[in-house]
């Protein structure tokens, strides 16, 4: 008997504009057939801000993070851990299972367990041991447990390699993003103070721009215009079904041979 997967999909992410950068394009698909889109960040992006405190900055930045979550009609939410500080703790882990139950998840999206940020990696570890157990009676959070462990999806930053810049291994697939790519720069235009931010911290000119060239890299190697990738989290303790494949079936694409 065919597992039943509520129709919804939570981000969850270290900072502020990560789920747009990495993950944008794949969530308005998915909202666009019917799906309910959460996004949420484990930090406030407290670090993120240029000649603002950290109180200032976190402040800018989740009124940034909720209007680029209403463009999808999104909930936002922030989990309080800290920027540049991000540990795997029992507190953060029960939150974000209380989240997951809460929004009733039935996909969740998060960083790569081998991301080039020690904060994505940190979120990483919180957001896998979370979804194993989201479902499971004895959790001591007071939500109901979900029906079902949330199938479990990784997105990736903007190169394909780690935090050392050794390759990684080929991504499950590609999603062809050009239809929708419109909504991820309306998405990632709400995030201003992080102009000014990449500038200063990384010479980075136009930090909008350089996240849609990672995408048109990726398009380059699906053979489209631009493009997100993925691997599902195949390991034991989650469930194997190819949801989101399915679902975007006509946005499915592999690498090209090179």
């Amino acid at each position: 008997m065919a597992t039943e997967f509520n129709k919804v999909a939570l981000s969850v992410n270290a900072h502020p504009d990560d789920a747009e950068a990495w993950n944008a394009g794949v969530l308005k698909l998915l909202h666009d057939r019917g799906y309910k889109i959460v996004i949420a960040t484990m930090t406030g992006g407290d670090l993120g801000g240029c000649n603002m405190s950290m109180e200032d900055t976190a402040r800018v930045r989740f009124e940034e993070a909720k209007a680029a979550a209403a463009v999808l009609d999104a909930e936002y939410y922030t989990m309080g851990g800290i920027d540049g500080s991000l540990y795997d703790t029992r507190e953060l882990r029960l939150k974000t299972i209380s989240l997951m139950r809460k929004v009733r998840a039935g996909i969740v999206f998060t960083h790569l367990p081998n991301d080039y940020h020690p904060d994505h990696r940190a979120t990483t570890s919180i957001v896998e041991a979370a979804a194993m157990v989201a479902s499971l009676d004895p959790v001591p959070v007071s939500e109901k447990p979900l029906e079902v462990t949330p199938l479990h999806y990784h997105s990736s930053p903007l190169t394909l390699s780690d935090s050392l810049g050794s390759q990684l291994t080929p991504p499950h697939f590609f999603v062809d993003v050009t239809g929708v790519v419109k909504t991820k720069i309306e998405m990632l235009g709400k995030h201003v103070s992080q102009l000014e931010l990449m500038k200063h911290m990384h010479k980075i000119d136009d930090f909008f721009g350089y996240v849609l060239e990672g995408n048109r890299n990726y398009g380059k190697m699906a053979g489209v215009e631009y493009a997100e990738v993925y691997w599902q989290h195949l390991g034991g303790g989650f469930q194997k079904d190819p949801q989101v494949q399915r679902d975007l079936r006509e946005f499915i694409v592999k690498q090209q041979n090179r």
